[in-house]
């Protein structure tokens, strides 16, 4: 029951997230003039990894007879490990991923637009040129997407509330990344169904994962605890080393209150998501 609870969590988690930015694309929304634009579904992503990390996978790891400090070196070494996979570009989640993509970081039209605009530029040129245009940027998504379906089955192996909550926290945080996904492989490929049907298959990858991480991390029991510690400090590397900082821009009061706002909503979605795992 654990296994199919997994399986289904996690495809909807690496496909549907695929689909629901290329809907999201389809209705046109996520231009800089949009009421919701990739600025604030980058806050709601923000929102759900943190407090799912802070709220649920960590007290959840506390919960169990593993020591603090054990935890809390593991949460260190996490971070550090995932912050060399991202310089390794296989944990990369920039959701700016070319400059046709550009309105995932929109260049804010006052102060500071031009040092974000240069930044961006060198961090699009280093990150995702011509050879990264297509199959490089389909590996990394497999080799992220393997890995969010193994902290996926970690928190349902914890227990399934849990489980759920991880998967939808997955599924926001990569919406705003496939948007970037497609985006480049559109630019590489004027077939904008097959560029659907790759981005769709590197998100299955997620399954695949999942299933691993089930038979690993059963056998693993007694280590399951490190396993969440692991998967909080993805949550919260993602959040505050990736998203967070494409927030950072000099903004209008107006705006500045619509990113706090989404922020919070992807807290609070998180929190009615626990409610309705733990009342079924």
């Amino acid at each position: 029951m654990t296994l199919i609870a997994i399986i289904l969590a996690t495809l909807a988690a690496g496909i549907g997230s695929v689909w629901l930015a290329a809907l999201l694309m389809r209705l046109g929304l996520g231009g800089r003039s949009d009421s919701v634009g990739p600025q604030h579904l980058l806050s709601l992503a923000a929102g759900a990894l943190l407090a799912t990390a802070f709220m649920h996978l960590l007290p959840e790891a506390f919960e169990s007879q593993a020591g603090a400090h054990d935890l809390f070196a593991t949460l260190l070494v996490g971070v550090v490990f995932f912050f060399l996979l991202d310089k390794a570009e296989l944990w990369h989640h920039g959701h700016e991923h070319s400059h046709g993509a550009q309105a995932a970081v929109p260049a804010h039209p006052h102060g500071g637009a031009e040092h974000s605009h240069d930044h961006d530029h060198a961090h699009h040129d280093h990150h995702h040129g011509p050879r990264a245009g297509g199959w490089a940027v389909l590996t990394g998504d497999s080799v992220h997407c393997f890995g969010d379906g193994i902290l996926i089955a970690s928190a349902f192996l914890a227990d399934i509330r849990l489980g759920v909550i991880a998967a939808v926290s997955v599924l926001a945080h990569e919406v705003p990344h496939h948007m970037g996904d497609l985006v480049v492989l559109r630019q590489t490929s004027p077939n904008r169904r097959m560029a659907l049907v790759k981005v769709s298959l590197a998100g299955a990858v997620t399954a695949l994962g999942g299933v691993v991480g089930y038979f690993l991390v059963g056998q693993l029991q007694d280590l399951l605890p490190y396993f969440l510690a692991v998967a909080s400090s993805s949550f919260v590397y993602v959040a505050l080393a990736d998203l967070i900082p494409q927030l950072q821009k000099r903004l209008t009061a107006r705006e500045t209150v619509a990113q706090i706002a989404w922020l919070i909503a992807g807290m609070v979605i998180v929190t009615l998501v626990s409610g309705a795992a733990h009342g079924h």
